[in-house]
Order: C-alpha cells, then structure tokens, then sequence
C-alpha cells in the first residue's frame, strides 16, 4: 500500500491531529504528581535536653545544632528560600546555639550576615533584633555583628533612626581595646545622614572627652571630622 505523503493529508485534520497530541501531553503532565512541600523546620529541642546531649561537650553541640540549621535549607536537592523559612524557629535555634556555647560568634554571624538577607523587611528586622539582642550580653565580642546590622538598617531598610540606635549601642557599650575606631564613630556618620549636625558635633566632642581616644591618628580625624561638619552647617544654613 502506498504511503501518502503528510502534505496529503488534508490541513484540518493536520490540526486536529496536533491539538490532540498537545491536549494528550497536558493531560499527562496535569496527572504528574506535585512536588511535596519541604517539612517545616521544627522547633529547637529544649535547653535542658540540649545540656543533657552535650555529654559534657556543649561547644560540639552547638556547632553541629548549627550544621543542622545550615543543611535544613537544601532538602532532597532543593534549596529552600529565605522566605520559606519559619523566622520564629529559625531564631530559637540560633538562640540555642549560643546557649550551649556562648563564647561562639558564628549563630550571630548567621542571623547578621546569612538570614538577615531575606527579601522579607520583617524577617530582616527580626535578625537585626536578635543579634542586638545578643550582643548586650558581650559587647566587646560581639560589636562585628551590632555594626553590620547597622548597615543593614541604614542601606538596606533604609532605616535611619534604627541604624543609628544600634550605632549608639556600640558607641556607649562596646568600649573595649579591641573595638576599632570606625565603629565608635558610626553613630556621628549615621548622624550626618540625618542632617542632625549639632548631634553629630556632640558626639564628637564626646568621643574626645571620653578618654576612650587615645591615637595622635584617630584624634586628628575627629578634629578634621568637626571642621567638615561646622563647615557643611554653614553651608545648609546659607541656603535659601
């Protein structure tokens, strides 16, 4: 039997054969199952039974409660969005972490650096409260994670006055030899942001008074640093 060339076939049937074809294809992809939901993040074991697992190791414990946390996010080869995350029970396991180890600055590193990179402002917010939180309980280690939430609510929330709280914070708290200069002086630059100069003034004439400044170096820049703001509230006076 001679086999009929396709340009035979007449062009209604040809589209009805290739509808039928596309119809049968989204029937069998309608038929496929859906992937199934990524199981929710439970909540963090209680500190009691934490302090019990240690087996006298709490430092291991809270490093591997954090391994854990970590490797959450990819499920059967999926990872999971920030926004999938339940910020309530990601907090409480970060909370543990520290419990166990509260020397460690890596849960704090996390919810500054890793979680607080969420889409969600709310869910930013409640890291950046968590880690000032946590950093009034040693200032002088844990600054790091204070000044970069600051910067987080400055260029990210575009949150002023938050920025400035915790840069007031670091200012009056984390006093220590080890505190770099800039982070003592973020509050004067948030300040700035603000447009409050009589504000920044002061806190530059209290940085002076303090005794906490000590540097020929770091001296001379807050002195240039007055100059520079006397001189730019002249100029937005002068404006009409």
């Amino acid at each position: 039997m001679a086999v009929k060339p396709v340009a035979a076939v007449p062009p209604a049937v040809r589209w009805a054969l290739a509808l039928a074809l596309a119809l049968q294809l989204l029937w069998h992809a309608a038929q496929q199952p859906a992937a199934p939901a990524p199981p929710a993040l439970p909540p963090a074991p209680a500190p009691a039974a934490l302090r019990l697992a240690s087996l006298g190791e709490p430092e291991a414990l809270s490093k591997a409660l954090l391994l854990y946390l970590q490797a959450y996010d990819d499920q059967d080869g999926r990872s999971l969005s920030l926004n999938q995350l339940d910020y309530a029970r990601l907090e409480g396991w970060l909370e543990a972490a520290l419990a166990l180890d509260p020397r460690g600055q890596y849960p704090l590193l996390l919810a500054s650096q890793v979680y607080a990179a969420a889409p969600d402002p709310a869910r930013v917010r409640r890291m950046l409260a968590f880690v000032e939180r946590r950093f009034g309980d040693d200032p002088d280690r844990r600054w790091p994670w204070l000044a970069h939430a600051a910067l987080v609510a400055r260029h990210r929330l575009h949150d002023l006055p938050l920025a400035r709280r915790y840069a007031a914070a670091l200012r009056l708290r984390a006093t220590g030899a080890g505190v770099p200069a800039w982070a003592r002086q973020l509050e004067v630059f948030i300040a700035e942001d603000m447009n409050e100069f009589d504000s920044a003034k002061a806190l530059i004439g209290g940085l002076l008074q303090s005794g906490h400044v000590s540097d020929p170096r770091e001296l001379a820049f807050l002195e240039r640093r007055l100059q520079d703001i006397a001189a730019r509230q002249k100029e937005t006076r002068a404006r009409p």
